[in-house]
Formats: C-alpha cells, structure tokens, sequence
C-alpha cells in the first residue's frame, strides 16, 4: 500500500508543478517597434538571424544583414526596405565585426566570409568560404583581439569551433581551426566581448554560458539557467551585446515565451529585466513572437542615438508566414528596464 500512495503523492505533487504560475524576479515590461524589414515571402522558418552594421559617415548608409534559412543573405536598410539579396545557399547565423561578415552556411557546410562595400549597388561583397569539418554549421559570432579576426561555430552536439582568420588578402579571407570546445546539448546563438576576452553562448535547453575564448585551460561558466527561472525558458535563441564603456548589457532571446532577458555584461552579470515586443502604438506593425536570432548596437545612428535592437519575429503576424525582422529603438529598452 506504501508505495502506490507515494507515487500517487508524487503525481500530486508534479500536477501542481505543471499548473502553478510562473513566479519572475521582474515584470515584463513592454516596448514596440518602430520599423519592420520587407518580409520574406512564403511559409516556414525562413528568417533566422539579423546583424547591424552601423555607421555615422554622410557617403554611406547603416545597414541590416539578414539570414534566410532557404535562400541566402538580405540586405535591409534602417527604414526595412531590401536593398540586396546574395543567393549564398541556405545560411542560418551571421555576424559582423568592423566590414567584416560570416554567415554559417548549411548548404555548402562553411563559413561564408563577407565584407561590407562602398558600392551602392551591391554594397556587401561575398568573398570567400571556409569549410568547416562538423557537418552542421548552426550559429556563428565573430570577434576580434590582438591576433585578428576570430570566428566561433556552434553545433547541435554542443560542439563550439574556434577558427582564426587570415585577412592578408583584401578581396578574400581564410581561417583555420585553432580550438574547440564541448558543452552538453544543442547550441545556436553566441557573442563574443572583445573588451573581456569572452564568449557567451546560448545552450537551447539548458541557459547561458560564458568561456574565456583565449585561454585554452578556461572552462566554461554559467552565467544563467532555465531553472534559475530569471526569465530564460527553453529555447535559449538569440544572444548579443549592448556595449558601454562601464557596463554595457547581454541581451537573451527566451524563444517559447515571446519575450528578452537583460543581463549585466560585467561580472557577476546579474539579471536586470525582462521585455516583450508589442504591436506597435499606432497598430501599423505587428508584435514580435519566437524571436530566434537578435542584435543589438550602442552606437548612435539615424534616429536611434542610444543604439539599436533588431530581431527576428517568427509571425508577421501569422506564425511561420512572410517572416522579418523588427527594429526597436533601444532607449525604449532602458526606460522600461530603468537601465
């Protein structure tokens, strides 16, 4: 009799669990975009992953790069219009440092290496790929120290590859393996912080890690977990880097629950908010819903002079169709949070 009134008990006990109200350390709060990019026509995960290359100079444009799953690269300008498409074949991530760009590149299982032109018509170049050795490629951030360029690859398996990149040749670029390291489950997004020698990377089912790049006896550290319940669910997406001298922020795409955990970029690298994106005020753009890929930037551009948040919405507005990407002045971001 003992034991069938435990695990009756205990079913008692997870239903509970499975119906008690989330409890957070903060209120959601809200912000709104104000543009959103041209969609990508059709049905299914399309759009994936965004990156902002900002600029102030009165001979060229900021511009938006964009990963389609299916296709290749969009190229968005700050009011959302398409100025370009590169056909690379079916890219999921990509990243930018300086005029430098590198996509993950499923379809011919590479890095895609780009640079950022001063041509109007076609003003990202693609130049080059590396092959890489796991099959997979999935998410991809790029940094850069003392040694150059470097660019880190995440796996399903958990696998992160570093490779260093060769830049002796202006029109092409080159990179070799130079570390990897091996974490428990299914990884996609990660940034990297010059200033700290850092890397963050989203574990999907697990939360945030943080790993001294440079430092091949460093181990990995967690900066947060799902069962921290601070705001992150399952899956952990998007990660990127709101960058201030003192401080600065990481940015965490909670994919299940439509919503964005804040951290400290500094250690201890605290919890500092949660955020969702609503339809816009004035009801012309749509909310943002299962964002996966996110990037932010501090820099002051055209009508954004605190900085820049993009991100992927996976809805617009209707779930898997003519997906895009949404703008959101991040000075909405730090008066809602009180950053």
């Amino acid at each position: 009799m003992f034991r069938p009134l435990a695990f009756a008990s205990l079913g008692l006990l997870s239903a509970a669990c499975v119906n008690s109200p989330e409890v957070l350390p903060f209120e959601i709060q809200t912000v709104y975009p104000s543009v959103e990019t041209a969609p990508m026509l059709g049905r299914g995960e399309q759009s994936a992953d965004p990156a902002i290359w900002g600029t102030v100079t009165a001979d060229q444009a900021s511009l938006i790069l964009g990963t389609n799953k299916d296709e290749g690269l969009h190229v968005y300008d700050l009011s959302g219009n398409e100025v370009q498409f590169l056909d690379v074949g079916a890219i999921n991530n990509v990243d930018l440092r300086g005029r430098y760009a590198v996509a993950s590149n499923d379809e011919t299982n590479a890095l895609s290496w780009f640079v950022v032109s001063r041509n109007a018509a076609e003003p990202v170049l693609h130049i080059g790929d590396t092959k890489v050795d796991t099959i997979e490629p999935y998410g991809v951030c790029l940094g850069q120290d003392d040694r150059g360029l470097v660019a880190a690859v995440t796996y399903k398996t958990g696998l992160v590859e570093f490779w260093r990149a060769d830049q002796s040749k202006d029109a092409d670029i080159a990179a070799t393996l130079e570390r990897t390291v091996q974490l428990p489950s299914q990884l996609e997004g990660c940034v990297f912080d010059d200033t700290q020698g850092l890397i963050f990377i989203g574990e999907e089912a697990f939360g945030l890690w943080a790993l001294s790049y440079g430092d091949a006896t460093a181990e990995p550290y967690v900066v947060d977990r799902i069962e921290d319940a601070n705001g992150l669910v399952a899956d952990v997406e998007g990660v990127s880097l709101y960058w201030a001298p003192n401080g600065g922020y990481i940015i965490a795409s909670a994919q299940e629950a439509d919503r964005f955990v804040v951290y400290d970029r500094l250690p201890p690298h605290s919890p500092r908010g949660i955020f969702a994106i609503s339809a816009s005020e004035d009801g012309a753009i749509d909310g943002v819903s299962h964002t996966d890929g996110l990037d932010v930037v501090s820099a002051a551009l055209p009508d954004y002079p605190s900085g820049l948040l993009v991100v992927q919405d996976d809805g617009n507005p209707q779930s898997g169709v003519d997906q895009n990407f949404k703008l959101v002045d991040w000075a909405q971001v730090m008066a809602a949070l009180g950053l």
